[in-house]
């Protein structure tokens, strides 16, 4: 954890314990910046302190959980779309370079195993995706589409927990979303319809997350103690079906399953 969470009447306090990616700026930066342009859809920034903490608001609203129903794919696609019309050009931009490189040196490691995890290392690794690192449709970028992150008041969604915020790519924040742990059991397909992402550039941004999530809960990895076993293998049968399938699948089906 990077941080721990205080609630006192409307304000929530957040207090950092780490911050290896500037994380406090991050979402001071982001919050300052969304709140202005739409105050009803982010947390209001109240203070910081040198410590660091910030202060902010709090918002009305219960996380999602999965699997996500028509009622809150369609509020959720309209928070998105909202976040995703202001401007991004004064947020730091988010590091792909670093993210792929992270995905590939712990996929190196884990084709050295045995069985399935190591198959779909060995084979996203030899079929790695195509380059994402050039920003194409740059938005404001959320950065951590755990579906806890997203608040549903019973009629919309709003969003919270900014600390990974930048400038991002649309194609690949959408990728972030449908690859995420915390959304399997969802049909995206009425999401990634409405956003229409260039399906070669989607495909390959999806690749990228499953690999990155396998690496992050294959044994050995950070999040290996947080998941039920098998959960590894689920996902390395998805990086597999991913790498050996088209742009033009079913988003959020290939090894879908609870985890």
């Amino acid at each position: 954890m990077t941080h721990t969470i205080s609630v006192s009447g409307p304000v929530l306090t957040k207090q950092y314990t780490s911050w290896s990616r500037n994380e406090p700026a991050r979402e001071w930066a982001a919050l300052t910046l969304l709140s202005e342009a739409i105050p009803d859809l982010v947390p209001h920034p109240i203070s910081r302190t040198p410590a660091p903490s910030l202060t902010m608001t709090t918002l009305p609203g219960h996380p999602l959980a999965a699997p996500l129903h028509p009622p809150h794919l369609t509020a959720l696609g309209d928070a998105i779309e909202t976040l995703w019309s202001i401007p991004s050009d004064t947020l730091q931009r988010i590091d792909l370079a670093a993210l792929v490189e992270r995905t590939r040196t712990g996929l190196i490691t884990l084709q050295d195993g045995d069985g399935v995890i190591a198959r779909a290392a060995s084979a996203w690794l030899n079929s790695e995706p195509a380059d994402l690192t050039a920003v194409h449709e740059p938005v404001v970028a959320h950065g951590d589409p755990n579906l806890a992150n997203y608040l549903w008041d019973g009629t919309r969604v709003r969003i919270v927990d900014f600390e990974d915020a930048g400038q991002g790519d649309r194609a690949v924040e959408l990728a972030n979303l449908v690859e995420h742990l915390s959304g399997r059991g969802t049909d995206w397909t009425p999401l990634v319809r409405r956003f229409a992402p260039d399906p070669d550039r989607f495909h390959a941004a999806r690749r990228l997350w499953a690999g990155f999530w396998l690496t992050l809960i294959a044994p050995g990895g950070p999040s290996a103690h947080r998941n039920p076993p098998g959960t590894a293998e689920a996902q390395a049968g998805r990086v597999l079906t991913l790498v050996a399938g088209g742009p033009r699948g079913v988003p959020g089906r290939p090894g879908c399953r609870s985890e």
